[in-house]
């Protein structure tokens, strides 16, 4: 039988392809997310400016598991202990601060908000921290004095300097000139990301703002030192202080501290995805190969009349499907790989992973969809195989030319748990899921209703027919007639069609309004606690000091205020739904750059250690006005405030807010990088805005913008995480997409001989594609009700969940668009094979094999 379902292969070449097609696709699509699975997975952050030193210890990034969001530093103490570890030749302390190299009034590199550029500004250092790289100096001499600078060869031709010549550098915050002594080059033809700027080590420490303190510490090992043993001696000796080491490929998180919380997105949005394509394709391809071997009714109850065993046609069946499973699997993952490769570029030009994390592709998800897709491949042969083994030969033959009965037990089963299974997502959206963590089972929901309708459609649509089929008789005349005949008498080939219909509408209209919620409950939590007109925003680090008061004493400034935002972590009282994504913390020096009211206690108390919490938050906590709580602020620091306000702001808002004073001195930079001016009532806005912006001229990299920055400021991670679910679930959508055409144009194709025998009997070419036009009509019907129905179990739980409403105010034109998608697509893969099929003469057309 292993031979005969080879050959077969030959004259079932349309059904075959259906098959090699949805799999491969789908094996495709498992791919994909498998890549960026192991990429996450393998944690590969290889170091660039600390590549020559084997082990390389910094503070430690995490809190309870959770990344912390600003670089925790490492003291002198620590730094001296490390030093004092036998085995270690050399303890190199690394200083980093963001620095800017200008020529002609702008920066030389581009200090643009995005993540990619951001991995891409230049950082100041001390010169003892060159030979962690190592650098070599092409020209010139170290610096020597606190006047000089060191550059390296990239920034040099960017700003045109040479040895000698003066450059003009902006460190934190103060443009200053400084001598350029010498221009190094990276060892081995190499080149760091972030470009290198050297000052003298006491001078790197003064401009850094944290003198006595270091980035990393570069450990150079005695000569047969094993860094392995030598890494745990260290450890050792910084028991109890919040230090790691790393070796190896993860290096390069003490250069990319947040590549971390990257690796962690990349996982968790792979998991996601990856889970809905596994489920998508493996769906898609069994409902394609099921109405394919379905096709061969009359040809298997053929053979089981002339004398072919159950057990012979089973094999037969397997046989063939596993033969085009394998071949359509393998050659899958070739494009799948590419398509991992290129989503992953797309995830760091997006921001959502680092760019120092490096692409990682082994065999292991090549296995894991080839599998996935056997799976998906052999169980639907199995199941259609079985049965078809299971029914005698006088009753096959007989069933061959009419359906039998379609509610099955195994039916039954699938449909309840998946409904019941979606069912119980849709509460958990609802009523158990927070923050990002709320799209991890709203998108599931719907996918699972969707697969339970499906298994349900033959039911569907005979109801739906029972209901159209007046007026699909009134204005079709016979062609219409026969249009419903044919679908309540071939429910099943009919609902083998919608099923991939589903999928579309479901997915694509329940993903593209999650975002839609998603992006109105960011806008409501964002824009409902800040007042400004006019936001100063520095890209190279910390606002010049000074620059605040001189705002406050333009003529027309009636507030001004430094602004500083980070995250952290309710540590005491405990706060049961905080995420691993920590508290969103905002700070302002003056409360009249704020829009919220007190609604209990007073915000003119918020300074020194204090917060003012969400009134729903601070009841949820059990801490009201003066209770103390305490954070775990960004750098790890454990702070002790007083509760001194409860505010109630517009929106899904969880922020705390803390005195600027405070919050500041616990972030990355160690000062605030933005101010809030709000304008004076009566006063004319065009001249305080333009005395504003002549104000900080002299400041590169400072930017003058409405308050909108605050809004694309704080929304920037979001937005980034909205392009990559387009992405990913528009990958989704096409390959359902692909399904719908691949499952209409097999099962239209598929009718050549009823269509043969219909134009004997009488009908015209015209009636016929009259038919086929009303039938598209009922499939699309039945198929974008039952997604639609789908979609609302995505959408109503997270719009009760993000907006505190079940019906969200979205735009009508995406179901719109959609629906008009899954129509078009459903027509013309539909009327194009059924159009090509009646080319044929009806003689030879009814004399086709079925």
């Amino acid at each position: 039988m292993w031979s005969l379902a080879l050959r077969t292969l030959r004259f079932r070449k349309g059904g075959f392809v259906a098959t090699f097609i949805a799999i491969f696709f789908g094996a495709a699509l498992i791919m994909a997310c498998g890549g960026l699975m192991e990429s996450g997975v393998r944690d590969a952050v290889p170091a660039q400016r600390l590549a020559a030193a084997p082990l390389v210890v910094t503070g430690d990034q995490t809190y309870d598991g959770s990344q912390l969001a600003e670089r925790v530093r490492l003291d002198a103490a620590q730094v001296r202990a490390v030093a004092a570890v036998p085995g270690v030749e050399k303890a190199i302390a690394d200083v980093s601060f963001p620095v800017a190299v200008v020529r002609d009034g702008r920066p030389v590199t581009d200090l643009s908000d995005n993540a990619t550029a951001t991995e891409h500004r230049p950082l100041g250092h001390g010169w003892d921290s060159a030979q962690l790289t190592p650098y070599t100096l092409a020209s010139g001499s170290q610096p020597q004095s606190a006047g000089d600078v060191v550059l390296d060869t990239a920034l040099a031709t960017r700003a045109g300097a040479s040895v000698g010549d003066r450059v003009s550098v902006v460190a934190a915050g103060r443009t200053q000139e400084f001598r350029l002594s010498g221009i190094v080059k990276q060892a081995g033809g190499r080149t760091a990301s972030q470009p290198a700027v050297f000052f003298t080590d006491k001078r790197a420490g003064e401009l850094s703002g944290r003198p006595g303190t270091a980035d990393a510490v570069g450990v150079l090992p005695k000569p047969g030192t094993d860094v392995a043993d030598l890494a745990t001696l260290v450890k050792n000796a910084a028991k109890g202080s919040a230090v790691v080491t790393l070796t190896g490929d993860n290096r390069g998180l003490a250069e990319f501290p947040q590549a971390a919380a990257g690796q962690k997105s990349l996982i968790t949005l792979s998991a996601i995805f990856g889970g809905w394509a596994i489920l998508v394709a493996m769906f898609g391809a069994s409902s394609t190969l099921g109405l394919t071997v379905q096709q061969r009714h009359r040809e298997m109850a053929l053979m089981k009349a002339i004398g072919t065993t159950p057990r012979q046609l089973r094999r037969m069946i397997l046989g063939e499907t596993l033969f085009v499973a394998i071949v359509a699997s393998v050659l899958g993952c070739l494009p799948g790989a590419l398509l991992s490769e290129l989503l992953f570029d797309k995830l760091v030009s997006a921001g959502m992973v680092s760019g120092a994390v490096e692409f990682r592709l082994s065999v292991v998800p090549a296995v894991v969809a080839v599998l996935a897709s056997l799976l998906a491949g052999v169980g639907a042969a199995y199941i259609t195989a079985r049965k078809i083994a299971k029914t005698r030969a006088t009753e096959a033959l007989a069933e061959s030319s009419m359906e039998g009965r379609w509610l099955t037990r195994t039916r039954i089963i699938l449909s309840v748990l998946f409904l019941v299974g979606g069912a119980g997502m849709a509460v958990m959206t609802m009523t158990m899921m927070k923050g990002d963590l709320t799209a991890s089972t709203a998108g599931p929901a719907c996918i699972m209703w969707a697969i339970g309708l499906a298994l349900l459609a033959p039911g569907f649509t005979k109801i739906i027919v029972a209901l159209l089929q007046g007026p699909l008789r009134a204005l079709g005349g016979l062609s219409g007639q026969m249009a419903v005949l044919n679908s309540r008498a071939h429910t099943i080939r009919m609902a083998a069609t919608i099923t991939p219909i589903i999928l579309l509408t479901g997915i694509a209209t329940g993903t593209l309004y999650m975002q839609q919620i998603e992006d109105a409950s960011n806008r409501s939590a964002h824009t409902g606690i800040l007042r400004a007109d006019e936001v100063l925003t520095s890209k190279t680090g910390p606002i010049a000091p000074g620059t605040l008061s001189r705002v406050r004493q333009v003529p027309g400034v009636e507030a001004a205020s430094d602004y500083v935002t980070s995250t952290g972590f309710m540590q005491n009282p405990e706060d049961a739904e905080q995420t691993s994504d920590g508290r969103p913390l905002q700070a302002v020096g003056d409360i009249r750059n704020l829009s919220v009211r007190a609604a209990a206690g007073s915000l003119d108390d918020l300074r020194g250690d204090s917060v003012a919490l969400p009134v729903d938050y601070a009841s949820t906590l059990g801490s009201g006005v003066g209770t103390s709580v305490t954070l775990r602020l960004g750098d790890g620091t454990q702070a002790k405030v007083k509760v001194v306000a409860t505010y109630r702001a517009e929106g899904e808002t969880t922020a705390l807010l803390l005195p600027s004073s405070l919050l500041a001195a616990h972030t990355t930079d160690g000062a605030a990088s933005q101010i809030l001016v709000r304008h004076a009532p009566g006063a004319d806005a065009a001249q305080v805005t333009a005395a504003v912006t002549a104000l900080v001229k002299d400041q590169p990299g400072v930017e003058v913008t409405d308050s909108a920055a605050l809004v694309a400021g704080r929304t920037e991670g979001q937005q980034q995480l909205a392009t990559i679910n387009y992405l990913v679930v528009g990958m989704i959508v096409g390959y359902t997409a692909i399904s719908v055409v691949n499952t209409l144009i097999a099962a239209t194709g598929r009718r050549r001989r009823e269509f043969g025998l219909q134009q004997l009997t009488g009908f015209t070419r015209r009636q016929v594609m009259a038919m086929m036009s009303l039938e598209s009509v009922l499939t699309a019907v039945v198929g974008v009700l039952l997604g639609t129905v789908a979609a609302t179990i995505t959408l109503f739980p997270y719009s009760v969940a993000k907006l505190d409403r079940v019906v969200p105010s979205v735009p009508v034109w995406i179901y719109l668009a959609v629906v008009a998608g899954a129509v078009a697509i459903t027509f013309a893969a539909t009327l194009l094979p059924a159009w090509r099929a009646t080319k044929l003469r009806p003689v030879e057309a009814a004399t086709a094999a079925a």
